[in-house]
């Protein structure tokens, strides 16, 4: 069972790489293939992390079972020999095994243990006009069908130029339409010589104020502002769509890491792919081409869905305007807030939500609702605003709605957790990004970002054309009692593993990645040993913990952990609150543990760490027909595997707050996003155990870093 659920795997994992963008062949050329790490170092690599955590005694049983695999002509050996063979003849020796292991057979939710978010720095609008209209201020509202008095006077004669006669006006059928932006239909009279021919026009964008005027309304002049009343959403969408356009045409430049060039395959991956769910496995598809891939995104509001087609017939993406308009309709069609959360069925459990996911697709309809939201090229999230709270809990509360939506009664329904990218974008202000890991990770999603924000900076100078555009299609479900009954389950399993989640989130704003630099000490080893210090002040022991190395220098590579702690910084930990260690001595512990925590980071970045090298030798005797060898039965791997502490860092170029939940219940998620003068923190951990808090162990995280700052700079 397990080997024909590994080679199953193998085929879906192949073929995804094998449909993927051709601007990522080349990149993945001039990378080397991953190596298999030497069997001997890897083991007393992985003695060397057990020190920390054993006791002497149980330490040296384990150091005896790992010697006798290790043994000349052992079984250790032997399945080294298949893993060295298995890169000769892979695109890389373990990312498949890994995606299948840690992600597809996972039978957790995927919202709060897998899917990270991204929180970015909340947008200065406060409804829905500014969800659509960045920086507009409002007037009046109306929702009228009248005459117009042009006033053909500047500015508005640029819409004067490019219709004849203005004759009369629709307004759409929206409840309420915000001045300041008209999205109207004007019926047109043609051009000299044309007697008879009237059309009605679709403008996306007037820049004009209608004011309430006897004889209907009046043209004035409008209120002018920096951003020229472009929408945020349509802007983000436009951004997004200038980012793939270069990955799909190999214009994209290649990251480079230590002055070598990164692997870029996963770059054409993160469009048009989406995870589908399966009663024993997940697996992966990946829709998007180079040529005649998928042309529209995914919309959901108030739990309706809708299909907007983002290029013309010619390939072309929409204007920013044009965009703007097929938003405002896709909200006039979407008032209602009374119907099923159908997103929320991807929050379940894997296996219950892969018996639904067969059930739905049971019916034509819904099957291909599904399939156009997998296929989508991302999803945009419209949400809803939440309840006000203070500035001090903002930070917290904003993770968790683009983490997980709230809950039910918020916008959790507005997700679709299997969907490898969505944006979400709230009335509020909020507004982030939520990125499903089997297909995604942390250093593209950030290149993205950055490339949204610096176009989000741009003034859209493309003028909107008058070419009329379909209305967006809205996906309908079928949902008879069964599914009716999934979803109620789905609602309640979703909230108590909301309320089970705490999440805070804080600025440290004592000093930044620069105070550590000026000590000659690595920004992110420094701050992992402060994060073991905390919890062991919290908790007065340390833990296993793991941080994320990329392995993007090698075609294929994914990522492998950097363990801690060491026993440098056991050392250091011990020492650090003991009034008989001398403050020299102790800045020298500190040196040391920083030191060794950044060789091991070296390490794993060169292909080098020991757990991705480790699970391919469990997995290579499984494959082999073979029992899963003694060392991986031992209590001590079980410890040194229970990760209580999940660390990450994901430095960007804005002050945006990643999280995630805990690997295990009592356990946190600690990330970080370091900036010259501040870091940004969040820390999770479950109610349900009542040994972590997510509050008391930021909070001595806060303390322990001012303490080390004062062991470094002390106050005069």
């Amino acid at each position: 069972m397990i080997l024909e659920k590994l080679a199953r795997a193998n085929l879906v994992l192949r073929s995804v790489l094998v449909r993927q963008a051709h601007s990522s062949s080349s990149s993945s050329t001039s990378v080397p293939p991953q190596p298999v790490p030497p069997l001997a170092q890897t083991l007393q690599k992985y003695l060397n992390a057990l020190e920390p955590l054993l006791p002497p005694d149980e330490l040296e049983h384990t150091r005896k079972m790992v010697q006798r695999f290790g043994s000349p002509g052992g079984l250790g050996e032997k399945l080294q020999q298949g893993l060295d063979r298995r890169a000769r003849h892979s695109h890389n020796w373990i990312t498949d095994w890994w995606v299948q292991w840690a992600y597809l057979e996972s039978r957790q939710p995927l919202a709060v243990h897998s899917n990270p978010a991204i929180s970015l720095p909340r947008r200065d609008f406060s409804d829905w006009r500014g969800q659509l209209v960045y920086g507009t201020s409002g007037t009046k509202q109306f929702s009228l069908m009248g005459k117009v008095n042009a006033n053909l006077e500047d500015p508005t004669k640029n819409v004067t130029q490019m219709i004849p006669q203005i004759h009369s006006v629709m307004i759409p059928n929206i409840p309420s339409m915000h001045c300041n932006v008209l999205h109207l239909f004007l019926l047109t009279k043609g051009p000299a010589g044309c007697r008879g021919q009237r059309s009605w026009t679709p403008v996306a964008y007037t820049p004009a104020v209608l004011t309430t005027h006897p004889s209907g309304f009046s043209l004035d002049r409008p209120r002018y502002h920096t951003c020229h009343c472009l929408t945020f959403a349509a802007k983000l969408i436009s951004a997004v769509l200038d980012f793939k356009a270069r990955v799909d045409s190999g214009r994209l430049s290649v990251d480079y890491m230590r002055g070598k060039p990164l692997c870029m395959e996963l770059y054409p991956q993160l469009f048009s792919s989406c995870r589908v769910p399966g009663p024993k496995h997940d697996h992966v598809v990946h829709y998007g081409r180079p040529r005649r891939g998928p042309t529209h995104i995914t919309v959901v509001r108030n739990y309706q869905f809708f299909q907007l087609d983002v290029y013309n017939s010619d390939g072309t993406p929409l204007t920013q305007g044009q965009i703007h308009a097929q938003l405002c309709r896709i909200r006039s069609q979407s008032w209602k807030t009374d119907k099923e959360p159908m997103g929320i069925l991807t929050s379940e459990h894997r296996h219950t939500w892969g018996q639904a996911y067969n059930r739905l697709l049971h019916d034509r309809i819904n099957k291909e609702s599904v399939r156009l939201i997998e296929k989508g090229i991302f999803t945009l999230c419209l949400d809803s605003p939440v309840m006000r709270i203070s500035d001090e809990k903002y930070a917290s509360r904003m993770a968790a709605q683009i983490l997980h939506g709230g809950g039910t009664y918020s916008n959790s329904g507005n997700r679709w957790f299997d969907k490898t990218l969505q944006f979400v974008v709230g009335e509020d202000g909020s507004w982030g990004l939520l990125y499903e890991p089997a297909t995604a990770e942390g250093p593209p999603v950030s290149t993205l970002l950055d490339h949204v924000l610096q176009y989000c900076k741009k003034t859209d100078t493309v003028r909107t054309p008058l070419v009329p555009l379909p209305m967006p299609k809205k996906l309908y479900f079928y949902i008879d009692p069964a599914i009716k009954w999934d979803i109620e389950m789905a609602k309640q399993n979703l909230d108590i593993l909301i309320n089970d989640l705490d999440i805070n989130c804080f600025n440290f704003q004592r000093f930044g990645k620069e105070f550590p630099k000026g000590f000659r000490l690595s920004p992110n080893s420094f701050i992992q040993v402060a994060i073991q210090l905390a919890y062991y002040r919290v908790h007065s022991e340390v833990c296993a913990a793991c941080d994320i190395a990329s392995l993007r220098m090698f075609r294929g590579g994914r990522t492998d952990y950097i363990r801690s702690p060491t026993s440098q910084m056991l050392s250091f930990i011990q020492a650090f609150d003991n009034p008989a260690v001398s403050r020299e001595a102790k800045i020298e512990l500190l040196r040391e543990a920083v030191e060794a925590y950044s060789q091991l980071t070296e390490e794993a970045l060169h292909g080098h760490g020991i757990d991705r090298h480790l699970l391919g030798l469990k997995l290579q005797a499984i494959e082999e027909g073979l029992s899963v060898p003694r060392m991986f039965m031992d209590t001590a791997y079980g410890l040194a595997t229970h990760w209580k502490l999940r660390t990450g860092q994901v430095p960007t170029n804005t002050d945006s707050v990643m999280c995630f939940g805990p690997l295990v219940p009592d356990g946190y998620a600690v990330c970080y996003n370091p900036q010259p003068d501040h870091v940004h923190f969040s820390v999770t951990a479950f109610n349900c155990c009542e040994e972590t808090n997510a509050e008391n162990l930021a909070i001595t995280l806060e303390s322990t870093l001012c303490d080390i700052q004062e062991l470094l700079q002390p106050a005069v």
